[in-house]
């Protein structure tokens, strides 16, 4: 059980610039309500009031610099979101723990617990009330101490790469050191603003069409309502190379068996994302136990500063993830064909978005969505927002993300480096994100992790064939 102690509203530190500020059509794109996540440290610092003191001192002072945090969001008349910097404010909360951080387990979302250590918001009040920043820090009961600081973050404000930018800023002036002029935001989103009158789009973007349905089925609404859960699964680095080298040899060797094989041997090895997101996918597919000829395809983000010409801003603050799908599979190809098939596949998909062209048109098509962005906005799909015509990632397809760039373990708010980062929700729908976690024996001390979101009557299944076909 967990006890709030203190609920405090933190406001910028300094005068900062009121008004509208505008989000960009790649901002759109995500769901309205917060992404949770949890950082846990093995602190024994004692007074958790001191230490959410200079927290909340901190945060005030960032926000001068991230003054769109403190803000609000609005609906307009068209269905788009807009920011108000107000500066109302982001919320931070004290609490502390009856329970030991032992009896927290691996602090995954299945955990019993987990929740009380997030900061709670009631979604049945007006948007324009919630804070789009909510961080919690929970102090552990018992002589090993320990603190978690518990995440709530507005997607629409900024992507994966955003959050953790300004967490781990927030983190180097709570624990006393300065910002670098490197390290402040670029907050001007204009640069991913269409050109007018709208171009066409010059290429099918599939990624924002509707994904395969299961054979037979009209919709997606039963997947929707199946109920997932999440397994976290950690690979040493035997087993990325096991999984590269079996993706090396199955490109050398005798084709896919179907004669339009994508096997080449002068082509540069096969990355990490693209041999561990093909194996996910096939074990995926082998664990749903579908039709042999049920179509399938994995979706994913792929980070765009650098793929714009010119480049964003390297610290740009806000959304800039380019959506790509591979080509659509049978089941049977993916399952039967050596992994190399898939990855090959995972390849092509983040190749469409390296063009600089294609991301303009994927900007001119989302633009044309205007006044009916909730047919490519995410949905909540936790608040029972399920619909046919709306984006969902699940069965027969997946959804993968890579977090292996970004530096979640930086975030030393003066108790030292987190032992645990992780996401502190299951996922509506089957989604995989690959990240890093600190290992002695791993690669430069970190490990490869999954963290799998799937439909619970496949997951065991999953779990199964994730560890044998390795």
């Amino acid at each position: 059980m967990v006890t709030i102690l203190g609920t405090h509203t933190v406001i910028p530190k300094e005068e900062t610039p009121k008004g509208l500020l505008w989000l960009s059509d790649n901002d759109q794109l995500w769901r309205w309500s917060h992404t949770p996540s949890i950082y846990v440290y093995k602190s024994k610092q004692n007074n958790n009031t001191v230490l959410v003191e200079r927290m909340r001192d901190s945060l005030s002072e960032i926000l001068v610099h991230y003054y769109p945090l403190a803000g609000r969001l609005n609906w307009t008349a068209g269905g788009r979101l807009e920011l108000d910097c107000n500066a109302n404010g982001a919320l931070l909360l004290e609490a502390e723990s009856k329970k030991s951080m032992a009896e927290y387990g691996d602090f995954t979302p299945n955990q019993p617990g987990i929740k009380e250590l997030i900061p709670a918001v009631d979604y049945s009040r007006q948007m324009n009330e919630l804070p789009l920043f909510l961080a919690q820090v929970t102090k552990f009961h018992g002589g090993d101490g320990g603190f978690a600081v518990g995440i709530l973050w507005s997607h629409p404000l900024g992507d994966g790469l955003a959050a953790i930018r300004f967490i781990n800023s927030w983190a180097k002036l709570t624990r006393g050191a300065k910002l670098d002029p490197s390290e402040l935001p670029f907050l001007d989103r204009s640069a991913l603003k269409s050109t007018e009158p709208l171009t066409s789009p010059r290429f099918d973007h599939r990624e924002f069409k509707p994904l395969p349905l299961i054979l037979g089925r009209t919709d997606n609404i039963e997947e929707q309502k199946k109920k997932k859960t999440f397994a976290l699964l950690k690979l040493t680095s035997e087993h990325v190379q096991k999984l590269k080298k079996n993706a090396i040899v199955t490109e050398n060797g005798n084709g896919n068996g179907n004669g339009n094989g994508p096997h080449n041997q002068s082509q540069r090895p096969y990355s990490r994302f693209e041999v561990i997101s093909a194996h996910i996918w096939r074990c995926a597919c082998k664990a749903r136990n579908l039709e042999e000829n049920q179509p399938t395809v994995v979706k994913f983000n792929v980070d765009i500063r650098n793929r714009m010409n010119p480049p964003l801003p390297q610290n740009y603050f806000g959304n800039a993830l380019g959506p790509t799908v591979t080509p659509t599979c049978y089941l049977k190809e993916i399952t039967s064909q050596p992994i190399s098939y898939a990855a090959q596949k995972i390849r092509e998909a983040v190749k469409k978005v390296s063009n600089h062209e294609f991301v303009k048109s994927q900007m001119d098509y989302v633009a044309g969505f205007e006044n009916r962005w909730d047919l490519i906005r995410t949905p909540y799909l936790e608040k029972g927002e399920y619909r046919a015509d709306v984006p969902f990632f699940g069965n027969p397809n997946i959804i993968l993300g890579s977090w292996m760039s970004m530096p979640f373990y930086e975030a030393d708010f003066g108790l030292g480096k987190p032992f645990y980062f992780g996401p502190a929700g299951v996922c509506p729908y089957d989604r995989a994100v690959i990240a890093l976690m600190p290992d002695e024996d791993g690669d430069n001390g970190y490990a490869v992790v999954v963290y799998m979101h799937f439909q619970v009557e496949h997951m065991k299944d999953f779990i199964k064939y994730f560890w044998e076909d390795i």
